[in-house]
This record gives C-alpha cells, sequence and structure tokens, in this order.
C-alpha cells in the first residue's frame, strides 16, 4: 500500500492500488507484457519492424513505428520499472481523469515523443523502443496535480514530487545534447517531459511551483463542479449530484465532510469516481482560494 498525502491543500488521503481488469492502466500493462513475450520469440526482427527506426521510418515508410515502439522493451528489467511506474502514478491520474482522457494523454505523450525523436534523429539506424516518453509525460502530470506530494527515490530518499520532474528534466536536458553515446534514448525521454508539460499547462493545471518562476495564464477560477458534470463521462456521472448543490462554498464543505465520513468509515478505495473527483477538485478549489487569501 502506498500512503499519498498532498501537502498542497488539508484534505489527505490513502489510495490503495488494486487489479481493476476495466482501468486503462491494467489494460496498457497487459498489452505490454503480451508484447514483451513476442519480442522474446524473435527479437531482431521485432525490434526493426515495431520499434521506432528513423531510417526506416522515413525510408521504408514504416508509419505505424511511432505508436508501435511504446509497446517493445528490450528486457525484463526495461518493462518491469516503466510498467510499475506506469502502475504506481498512472492509476490515481487515470481515477481522477477518467479511462478516455488518460489514455489520450498517454498517447498524445508517447506518439509525440517518437515524432520528436524522428524529427532530430531522422537518419539515424539505431531503433528505440519502450514506453518511457509516455512514463515521463506522466511523471509530469503527477508532478504538476500533486507538487507537494512526497516519493521516495529508490524506496530511501524523500522528494517532493514537483523537485523530481525539475531534476529529472534537468538530468535528461543535459544527457540529451552531452554528444555521449548511450544505450538510453535521452531525446526521447525529453520529448515526453516537453509535450506532457506543455499539454498540462495550456490545459489550464494548477502549476503552483513557485521556484520555477513560470508565468502563469492568468484564467477566473469559477466553480469545478460545473465542469465535472460536463467532462466525466455519462455513466460515472449519473448521481444525484447537481451543479446548483455547490453553488456555495458551505454546501461544497458539507459534501466534503460527508465524503471524509466515508473514508473514515470504510476507506478510499471504497469511494466511487465521482466521489474521488468531487474529494480532489474541491481541495485545489480550497487550496487556490486560501492562497489568494
Amino acid at each position: 500500500m502506498y500512503n499519498y498525502r498532498d501537502n498542497s491543500h488539508s484534505y489527505g488521503y490513502r489510495v490503495r492500488p488494486g487489479f481493476d481488469k476495466e482501468s486503462a492502466v491494467t489494460q496498457l500493462i497487459i498489452a505490454n507484457a503480451i508484447a514483451f513475450l513476442v519480442f522474446l520469440l524473435a527479437p531482431r526482427f521485432i525490434t526493426n519492424f515495431l520499434g521506432l527506426k528513423p531510417v526506416w521510418t522515413w525510408g521504408r515508410f514504416f508509419i505505424w513505428q511511432p505508436a508501435t515502439y511504446m509497446f517493445i522493451h528490450g528486457g525484463f528489467w526495461h518493462i518491469f520499472i516503466n510498467m510499475f511506474i506506469l502502475w504506481m502514478f498512472g492509476k490515481e491520474i487515470e481515477t481522477i481523469w477518467g479511462k478516455k482522457e488518460f489514455l489520450k494523454y498517454y498517447f498524445i505523450t508517447g506518439i509525440g515523443s517518437g515524432l520528436i525523436t524522428l524529427i532530430f534523429s531522422w537518419n539515424s539506424p539505431i531503433p528505440v523502443v519502450g514506453a518511457s516518453g509516455a512514463i515521463y509525460g506522466l511523471l509530469v502530470a503527477f508532478g504538476m496535480m500533486f507538487p507537494s506530494r512526497r516519493i521516495y527515490l529508490w524506496f530511501l530518499f524523500p522528494i517532493q514530487a514537483k523537485y523530481l520532474v525539475i531534476i529529472m528534466g534537468v538530468v535528461t536536458f543535459f544527457s540529451t545534447f552531452s554528444g555521449q553515446q548511450s544505450n538510453v534514448s535521452h531525446l526521447t525521454h525529453l520529448g515526453g517531459l516537453l509535450i506532457g508539460f506543455l499539454y498540462m499547462y495550456f490545459k489550464g493545471v494548477d502549476i503552483n511551483i513557485p521556484t520555477l518562476n513560470i508565468p502563469k495564464i492568468n484564467i477566473k477560477f469559477k466553480n469545478p463542479f460545473r465542469k465535472i458534470i460536463r467532462k466525466v463521462d455519462k455513466e460515472e456521472s449519473r448521481s444525484e449530484t447537481t451543479t446548483e448543490e455547490f453553488d456555495t462554498d458551505l454546501t461544497l464543505k458539507e459534501q466534503m465532510d460527508e465524503i471524509l465520513d466515508k473514508i473514515n468509515r470504510e476507506g478510499y478505495e471504497n469511494l466511487t469516481k465521482q466521489e474521488k473527483q468531487t474529494l480532489y477538485l474541491a481541495s485545489q478549489y480550497f487550496a487556490k482560494k486560501n492562497k489568494e487569501n
């Protein structure tokens, strides 16, 4: 069990990752595992045909490679680390965003980082494989959504998510342009970081990282629950909750108290998806309001 606590607001809660065969995270892990087993049968052919080999993508018009390379991994530890990070951080993001939005973000960052690799290494004969571009995108999203969340690096050293993303970005940037030969495609990692950051930034996510001195987009903050009803899937939004219930801070706090009481009684994992989204957005709402005051 991972005990996550976001210090950027007063509402802390626990997440107990579990197996859900309908979730995007679970399905992606299964797809990658199957692709890895196929890879073991003919590694050279699979790498050249489905991996991202720029000289073949351009020269032989293997236009599927910017998508398929994400599911090919070169070894056990390569796939294990990527899938572990996907499971550890992706599950909570999917819970908040929903399956469709999560998959869209995952493939935008993964395919986008592959296209960046194609553009800047257009004549390279070296295949690039792995989901690392999308994984780095997920880490950016997590760091921007939960900047004060503590993560234990190598299970030993606590570090806030925002600083971990900054360190990863700096190391990846200098590694990309160092000129040293490596088996790691730092350019693909950097692409995932940049695309993930731009996607989150222009979607209006409150970055809340003052140490970066990044100019923010001034968007008048409105009642977030009017947007929830429009964004979530119809299946997820079927409840007795209406936007009129949250027209005042008092009714919003009453709803928060009910959710927190349910967590104390039954645990976070027994909340509905709607309640989890309400918990997250309400905490962001009050954190922003307290900051403005």
